[in-house]
């Protein structure tokens, strides 16, 4: 069985102002998350799962996933702040995600 590769991608970029993960950076345009998903491959992964907001869906699948469907599986996993553990609740107000352990519980 070939590893999955788990990107924790649901920040809002406030500090960087958009969505980082999206944006080219490289001399072809390509992104942070292309580098990494061609690393992942090449390194026999086989499958990526992205952890992102439900908001980003549409943009990520035809940004990013869509270039990478015919070389290895990608799927999708929605962080959503009130996905939480049973006696736990959302304090008024919160609308940042929770951090790593919540998005890979996600």
């Amino acid at each position: 069985m070939k590893p999955t590769l788990l990107v924790l991608a649901a920040g809002m970029g406030s500090r960087y102002g958009g969505l980082k993960q999206v944006d080219p950076m490289g001399p072809n345009g390509e992104t942070v998350l292309d580098y990494s998903v061609y690393d992942a491959i090449r390194a026999g992964f086989g499958r990526v799962v992205f952890i992102i907001r439900e908001d980003f869906a549409e943009l990520f699948r035809e940004s990013i996933g869509a270039r990478f469907a015919d070389r290895i599986q990608v799927d999708y996993a929605f962080q959503k702040i009130d996905d939480l553990p049973d006696g736990f609740s959302v304090p008024e107000g919160r609308v940042k995600p929770w951090g790593t352990a919540h998005a890979i519980r996600s």
